[in-house]
């Protein structure tokens, strides 16, 4: 058929098309640390006053996400993400404007908005388009989120240098805000005769699309939350005490040679784990299309815990705190990509932006606990008991992918053994057809 041809095609653009949208947003969460000293400096607020706004925007982008995946499920991506580019551009013009505390968090509040309803569109509708490749496309284009704060990071602090923080707020607002707007005119969610045969998708997929109000009611999602929380509460925990750590350590100003590059050891580090965590999460995602969701899951959180533990215990030159640091992220960031894949896989193709996006407020109930990695500290005297409980919450996760969600997923997904004698013959193959598009 033409038109699944053309889908065929197409779907790779609206692939890319989601991943430049991500790049785009990416920078109100990463690019944010480059700001702080600078308002600081200009205003005399304190960095703790500073920091709220970027709790506002974490909270915001987290928990508005399901909200709005409700909305792109009924009326499609595009006025989604067209309104999240109108957003940042507000976000950093108001930041750029900000004379008053309440201004700089109001930013914060946009951007929050505008992150959410990007990020959660684009890799919804990445689910929708790729049934039979949920992991490795779910992962590109959660992966776009890092890369975009790869690509710009550099630019950004070399304009707040030659002409201030403000300055650099409005012209990359105005940059990110056409590049979304723009995008968004070209963004849609495919039509059904536009998905792959079933005969391409290897692992198993529901055959009904089920609502949110059933979802949050089902066993499975609450298995998905609690390993998704415990494994990302476990990595934010330990990146949260990265730098402390290394300079605990005595090794975050160590000079090390990366790829002829000379650097502190402290960046070395974080470069080498934003580039892993990118490359993490379609690798393993991809792996999870061919392998299955579960047991992806429990190789992956299971190696995430011995990396934890070789941090923590063993990190302690440069080198080795730049290799382990860069392995914890390989494993830990594949978290956005298997569990995306997971909800389509089990609940459908038609609410999974949604559905999605509920799943998605694990991240924002984990980062509650990242205070807690100092209070472990001070209780214990060592940030080995931070590692320890880290370890611990992947060890579980692990467990209960392989020894709950791989066999309850089973049973719910698995078609019957028997199928029933008098069913006709072309509703045996519609079935065999919604089962493949989730």
């Amino acid at each position: 058929m033409p038109s699944a041809r053309r889908g065929h095609t197409n779907r790779w653009f609206q692939l890319v098309l989601g991943i430049i949208c991500m790049a785009s947003v990416a920078n109100l969460q990463y690019g944010w640390t480059l700001f702080v000293l600078p308002i600081q400096h200009q205003w005399g607020w304190s960095k703790a006053e500073i920091q709220v706004a970027f709790s506002i925007f974490i909270v915001l982008e987290t928990w508005l996400v399901p909200f709005e995946g409700w909305i792109v499920d009924r009326i499609g991506p595009r006025w989604m993400v067209l309104a999240g580019g109108v957003g940042t551009f507000l976000a950093w013009y108001v930041n750029s404007k900000a004379t008053s505390l309440g201004m700089l968090y109001l930013g914060g509040a946009i951007a929050g908005f505008a992150g959410g309803a990007v990020y959660g569109t684009c890799v919804g509708n990445a689910l929708k388009w790729f049934p039979d490749k949920r992991g490795l496309c779910g992962g590109l284009t959660a992966a776009g989120f890092g890369a975009g704060a790869a690509i710009t990071i550099a630019p950004i602090r070399a304009m707040i240098l030659s002409s201030g923080y403000q300055h650099t707020f409005l012209f990359f607002g105005i940059l990110y805000g056409v590049i979304v707007v723009v995008v968004s005119n070209f963004i849609r969610a495919p039509d059904l005769e536009e998905l792959p045969a079933a005969t391409n998708i290897k692992v198993l997929q529901s055959a009904e699309d089920v609502p949110p109000a059933q979802v949050v009611r089902s066993p499975i999602f609450w298995i998905m939350y609690l390993m998704f929380f415990l494994v990302a509460a476990g990595g934010l925990m330990s990146a949260a005490q990265l730098a402390p750590i290394a300079k605990e350590r005595g090794i975050a100003d160590a000079s090390v040679v990366i790829f002829g590059f000379s650097m502190p050891a402290i960046v070395a580090a974080l470069t080498c784990h934003n580039i892993t965590n990118g490359v993490g999460r379609p690798l393993n995602g991809w792996i999870s299309d061919h392998i299955g969701r579960a047991n992806m899951m429990a190789i992956a959180f299971g190696i995430e815990a011995i990396c934890l533990a070789a941090f923590g215990f063993f990190g302690t030159t440069a080198i080795s705190f730049i290799i382990t640091d860069g392995l914890v992220f390989l494993f830990w960031g594949d978290i956005f990509s298997l569990f995306a894949a997971t909800v389509g896989d089990a609940f459908g193709r038609k609410f999974v932006t949604v559905n999605y996006g509920i799943m998605y407020t694990a991240k924002g109930v984990a980062s509650l606990l990242v205070p807690l990695g100092n209070v472990l500290t001070h209780a214990s005297g060592s940030w080995h008991a931070v590692y320890a409980v880290g370890c611990g919450m992947n060890v579980l996760a692990a467990l209960l992918g392989f020894f709950v969600l791989k066999p309850v997923i089973k049973a719910r997904l698995a078609p019957p053994a028997h199928p029933v004698a008098s069913e006709p013959a072309h509703a045996s193959e519609e079935i065999e057809r919604r089962r493949a598009v989730g």
